[in-house]
């Protein structure tokens, strides 16, 4: 153990670790990065295949980004909003708006993406209250969602390994059929009629509810942290439609499908949808630097204003909020995505995905490997034809986690599914290689249960 494992045993509490197997594992100590490559202290060499838990867009150590930062601290570090503005939170909002679907017209910066849907909870909230309508106050959310950590958020998820534990704390909401036909338990026979009744659900709650509804959020095309759950083509136009109906304002939330995750610039482009509000943060600096936005329609905005004696303000805020470096960086990673043409250059990455996913779809304990542009989730299944899964106390995908470090690939699961995200930046070489050793290591794993070598994996990120 050298020292900087010793001191982080020592002193840190992990997010989403079970530290007691944390303290008693050896633990990878991250020294640099290059591109799509982690090092560790003693010198060893990793693909990141979860860019960095989903946040790293442009590879690590990005010169153009670096530079930005640091010419921005030359100037100064940060500058409040509350009273001031600052040059780069006012070019950043121009250059998001210019790329956001049509009117988003106006961006609340915050921290990151649980305080990006907290403002955005609390927007809608005291929105109906400025247009005459106090009552609509409820909100409508997908089954197994996750929005994040603070408390609203935490109020419209339902992970329910995640969320237990504060179910006292939470506002009561509305919950609609998580729209993952893998998972789906309604008698339908085909996505489309899956779709359908998803819908009806919807509108059947809304032609009795709307009235005191006031907003329905959702993670567009792929619910991420529920274990990359792929919603049914036409799910989120028709949530839009209804929605736009009832008059009912619809949050997406685009924190981790956003910034060409999906294959496009947003998850709601593929749909061509607009909605109220975006939530926005994770890809927004590139990974760099903590940043998030709700960003808002003009008519949200402008319930808003009144009189200072009004009291119609938005009391709500964040000491950090539109860092100045923070948004320098948010400014250097769109400035690559249009000069490196990230999104256009994305289709033959993906197509690699899909070959190596089809191939996983053969192996015996894969349930299903589902893929959305550039991210993917692999569902691990004890019997794959009776959709049984694994003992939980066999640490299944944790252990092939785990093995895919002596592989050289740095890759996570949620539960018993294993979620493949690379940076955008990964070459169609990298990609590959990232697979081919991730379908090694499930492979010596497979094998291991397959003659009943093991009780327990060892995964120490375990939840």
């Amino acid at each position: 153990m050298n020292k900087w494992e010793e001191l982080d045993k020592k002193y840190i509490w992990h997010p989403f670790t079970q530290m007691k197997g944390w303290v008693e594992n050896p633990q990878l100590v991250i020294d640099h990065g290059e591109g799509v490559k982690l090092y560790d202290t003693e010198g060893k060499e990793y693909l990141d295949a979860i860019s960095s838990l989903w946040v790293n867009i442009h590879g690590h150590n990005r010169k153009e980004i670096n530079d930005a930062i640091i010419a921005q601290l030359g100037k100064i570090e940060h500058s409040t909003l509350l009273g001031l503005i600052n040059e780069p939170s006012a070019e950043l909002a121009e250059k998001l708006v210019e790329v956001l679907p049509e009117g988003l017209n106006k961006v609340f910066y915050v921290d990151d993406g649980a305080t990006a849907v907290e403002a955005a909870l609390k927007i809608a909230f005291q929105y109906w209250q400025y247009k005459g309508k106090p009552e609509k106050q409820t909100f409508i959310n997908l089954g197994d969602s996750y929005h994040g950590d603070t408390i609203g958020a935490v109020s419209v998820g339902n992970v329910e390994v995640f969320h237990r534990a504060y179910k006292p704390l939470l506002f009561p909401t509305h919950r609609v059929s998580c729209p993952s036909y893998y998972h789906t338990t309604l008698p339908v026979q085909n996505e489309e009629e899956f779709l359908q009744v998803l819908l009806k659900e919807l509108e059947d709650y809304l032609k009795e509810n709307a009235d005191h509804t006031a907003a329905m959020i959702i993670e567009p095309l792929c619910q991420c942290a529920a274990g990359m759950l792929m919603q049914p083509k036409g799910y989120i136009r028709g949530v839009r439609e209804l929605t736009r109906k009832y008059q009912v304002l619809l949050i997406v939330d685009e924190v981790a499908v956003g910034f060409g995750r999906t294959g496009r610039m947003w998850a709601c482009d593929h749909e061509d949808v607009k909605p109220d509000m975006m939530c926005l943060s994770k890809g927004i600096s590139a990974g760099y630097l903590p940043l998030g936005a709700a960003v808002v329609t003009d008519e949200i905005y402008q319930a808003f204003l009144g009189e200072p004696t009004e009291y119609k303000t938005f009391y709500h805020g964040h000491s950090y909020t539109g860092n100045n470096l923070c948004c320098a960086a948010g400014l250097a990673s769109l400035d690559i995505f249009r000069k490196d043409r990230v999104i256009e250059n994305l289709p033959p990455k993906m197509e690699v995905i899909r070959q190596h996913f089809a191939k996983l779809n053969e192996m015996d304990f894969v349930g299903e490997a589902r893929q959305c542009g550039m991210l993917g989730g692999i569902e691990l299944m004890a019997d794959k034809a009776k959709k049984k899964p694994f003992d939980p106390g066999l640490l299944m995908a944790g252990g092939i986690c785990q093995n895919a470090r002596q592989h050289g690939l740095i890759i996570r699961n949620i539960g018993d599914v294993i979620v493949f995200m690379p940076p955008l930046c990964s070459t169609v070489e990298e990609i590959d290689a990232m697979l081919c050793r991730l379908e090694q290591s499930m492979t010596e794993i497979f094998a291991q249960v397959r003659h009943r070598d093991v009780q327990k994996f060892s995964d120490p990120c375990t939840f």
